[in-house]
């Protein structure tokens, strides 16, 4: 497929989702109860990115509460003194104070995380191909004091050994594009290689399509930081990867040069949607980001997603921007193959 549509993974989460997630942390419904939510809401998910034409759906992550917690809630020796909320997208307190647990020596023991069933759920409810992500450990690591660990980045790789047994638990049940999401990477930049490292870590022996995002955050729809792109070459070409996901719409298009410059032979997931601002991109804006993209990538390298997830986006607005991206697909791969666009068949 030339121009292959996804997301980056968060869906919009609507108000209805939000309060009774909340409602959960003050223990007014229980677990059993929210996690039947949680299906409804992602049966609801994959048929909005189905509807707008997108190629390579996602679960959008909306039994997340954010992009950490989920995670370390159950990584064995992850200490959270206090699992109340006043929101549900607050973040955990989370601390260390001895070295996390060595892996069992069975590999199917490994996984604690339960993502294997996270997508054997969400792969029945499609025929599309499902790209699955979860948060990779350098980012997991800022969230969480450190008292275990003498060495700088031990932590890190501790965390990348364990996400590492639940790719390969994901692998094994199937989830064949997996992606690591760094958010937190920008604001750190001096970290890259002991990032990269982690990444590679993440990545060893699992047989997998890999996407690395790495964005400038996206907490309450709001930039975590600002910057170029400059700080990921050309050590991100030593990650192990397939892709790399990044953010054009929002910061404009300049980093573009980057892939030129650096020799970025890989695939490229190419933000064409700004996920920070309410309004809707018209579809010929995005055929022209991405005609701007053809410069730099081959179509055969390149990927169409928003900058980054959808979880702030009201669902009508992420609804409408999903398909505002697919139809300026339509138009640039029409002019590719010298043929009018034919409208995005729903499913």
């Amino acid at each position: 497929m030339i121009l292959p549509t996804t997301v980056v993974g968060s869906y919009s989460v609507p108000e209805w989702l939000e309060r009774l997630k909340t409602e959960y942390y003050q223990r007014r419904i229980s677990a059993q109860h929210l996690a039947e939510i949680h299906e409804v809401a992602i049966k609801a998910a994959v048929k909005d990115q189905e509807l707008a034409g997108i190629d390579i759906v996602s679960d959008g992550e909306l039994r997340r509460d954010n992009d950490v917690d989920y995670f370390l809630a159950r990584i064995p020796g992850v200490h959270i003194p206090q699992r109340a909320k006043t929101d549900y997208f607050d973040y955990y307190d989370a601390e260390v104070t001895r070295p996390l647990p060595e892996l069992p020596d069975d590999p199917g023991q490994s996984a604690t995380l339960d993502l294997a069933a996270d997508f054997r759920f969400t792969r029945q409810l499609t025929q599309r191909p499902v790209k699955f992500s979860f948060t990779g450990p350098f980012s997991l690591s800022r969230r969480i004091r450190d008292g275990a660990y003498s060495r700088p980045g031990d932590l890190v790789r501790a965390l990348a050994r364990r996400l590492n047994a639940e790719a390969r638990q994901l692998a094994e049940a199937g989830a064949d594009f997996l992606q690591i999401d760094e958010p937190f990477l920008a604001g750190y930049p001096e970290q890259i290689e002991l990032a990269v490292e982690a990444v590679n870590l993440v990545t060893e022996n699992v047989n997998a399509t890999w996407a690395l995002h790495v964005c400038y955050g996206n907490r309450y729809a709001r930039p975590s930081w600002e910057g170029h792109y400059d700080f990921l070459f050309p050590a991100v070409k030593a990650a192990r990867v397939d892709q790399i996901v990044l953010e054009f719409a929002r910061k404009g298009l300049d980093d573009l040069r980057l892939i030129g410059q650096h020799g970025w032979d890989k695939w490229l997931g190419f933000g064409v949607i700004d996920v920070k601002r309410p309004e809707v991109e018209p579809a010929e804006l995005v055929a022209s980001r991405i005609r701007r993209a053809l410069e730099y990538v081959p179509a055969d390298r390149l990927m169409i997603n928003p900058d980054c997830g959808l979880r702030h986006l009201a669902p009508e607005v992420a609804r409408q921007k999903l398909r505002a991206m697919v139809a300026g697909v339509a138009i640039v791969r029409a002019g590719l193959e010298g043929t009018e666009p034919a409208e995005k068949e729903s499913t």
